[in-house]
């Protein structure tokens, strides 16, 4: 749904009393809207629809840029306009409201800027309209004429961001989790605050063997042999873990696969009802900032790379400990699948923690099962089918941003260290 019709269905709530009658007028304004965007291919209908919506005017179109990037991400995100650009004069290029400029320096400048550091991740570039006309964002050579182009037909000002800390790691259950000595009360918590979940019995699970060496015995899907123990996010030398999904993407994605890879997929299912503790959960916390946020620094341990798996593993071992047979936690390759952002803010406050966002601040969290032990050769997990798993096609959606210049690269890993 465009501005004009989110705003006129915001007001709508207000006006209209039912449910019903709410989503009677959020269809129609969904039916004027697909109406409208098929009117402007049309000269008469992007005149008329230009003069019923003066926001809806176009005021750049892809070709507007110099910056190569930046023209991709403006062709994908313009919309068709049968007017000429009234920047450039262009026919045929993709065209950008002033809206629809927001999105583009949203994506490219605040979104292509994030710096991920040890713990978190955040952006060195962000823009408002209290800025416009004021904004310190100077980019490169090539970006500079865009940057002043974008700021005056969108009136934003682009500025480098300094980030609120707790989004670079400063969380304090985070960084006593980072102390060995501080260590056991946080994971302690973790285990006791984290809700269980069932994973039923007769529900299928998925795991993904890269050139196994008998595909369809049953025990080349379960843990991985001694041997091979410790060189995984959960598992230890003296703790085996399998790993698998509850979808097929997550054990592609998992595995790292190749194109020259031999790959079979077995089907798991568990012969009774399993419990695990779920650390995709969002914990509702009250009286507590983000630096001090259990959520938040759980939330950050299972996006960071292998550094944090010492961490990980001895949530594992606890886990186990407390009688859970497995844990269900993020994939590391969620943002990579939902193109989502980890550690989104509204106003450097974390969406986490506002009430009634759970769904929007889990939407882009994709799930992993590690059950503890060797649940295969147990009997509490029983192998029901393998097949032989066949990457057909590989397609990569991806956007643009900023180049840095060593400076920049050089203060933000100081930055890290401090």
């Amino acid at each position: 749904m465009r501005p004009f019709a989110k705003r006129a269905f915001a007001v709508l709530q207000g006006v209209v009393p039912s449910n019903f009658g709410r989503k009677t007028v959020a269809t129609l304004l969904k039916a004027l809207d697909t109406v409208g965007g098929i009117a402007i291919t049309t000269k008469l209908g992007a005149r008329l629809v230009g003069l019923l919506a003066p926001r809806s005017r176009p005021v750049l179109c892809s070709g507007c840029f110099t910056d190569h990037g930046l023209r991709v991400d403006a062709e994908r995100i313009g919309i068709p306009h049968a007017l000429p650009c009234p920047n450039c004069g262009t026919d045929g290029t993709k065209k950008l409201t002033p809206y629809l400029l927001k999105v583009l320096a949203a994506q490219f400048f605040v979104r292509g800027s994030v710096h991920r550091s040890t713990y978190g991740s955040a952006p060195l570039v962000q823009f408002n309209e209290l800025r416009f006309g004021d904004g310190d964002y100077e980019g490169s050579k090539w970006l500079n004429n865009d940057v002043t182009l974008i700021s005056e037909k969108a009136q934003i000002g682009l500025f480098h961001y300094g980030p609120r800390m707790w989004l670079l790691g400063n969380i304090e259950p985070l960084e006593a989790l980072q102390a060995p000595a501080r260590r056991p009360p946080v994971i302690d918590r973790i285990v006791t605050e984290y809700p269980e979940r069932t994973l039923p019995k007769g529900e299928s699970i998925y795991r993904l063997r890269i050139n196994p060496e008998a595909p369809v015995a049953s025990d080349e899907y379960d843990s991985p042999p001694d041997e091979h123990l410790g060189k995984g996010r959960l598992d230890s030398l003296s703790h085996p873990v399998l790993y698998c999904s509850q979808d097929i993407e997550s054990c592609v994605h998992e595995c790292r696969v190749t194109v020259e890879d031999d790959l079979y997929l077995a089907v798991l299912r568990p012969t009774r009802d399993l419990r695990l503790l779920d650390l995709t959960a969002l914990l509702v916390e009250t009286d507590v900032t983000e630096f001090e946020s259990l959520d938040l620094a759980v939330h950050m341990l299972f996006f960071a790379a292998d550094h944090s798996y010492e961490i990980t593993r001895e949530i594992a071992v606890a886990a186990n400990k407390a009688g859970f047979d497995g844990i269900l936690y993020p994939s590391y390759f969620s943002q990579v699948r939902s193109g989502a952002i980890p550690f989104e803010t509204v106003y450097g406050l974390s969406i986490r923690r506002f009430p009634n966002a759970s769904q929007d601040a889990t939407s882009g969290i994709f799930s992993n099962v590690a059950l503890f032990g060797r649940p295969v050769k147990a009997g509490s997990l029983e192998v029901a089918c393998v097949d032989r798993l066949i990457i057909h096609k590989v397609h990569y959606d991806f956007r643009f941003g900023p180049a840095r210049d060593k400076f920049t690269y050089e203060s933000d890993k100081l930055a890290d260290k401090n």
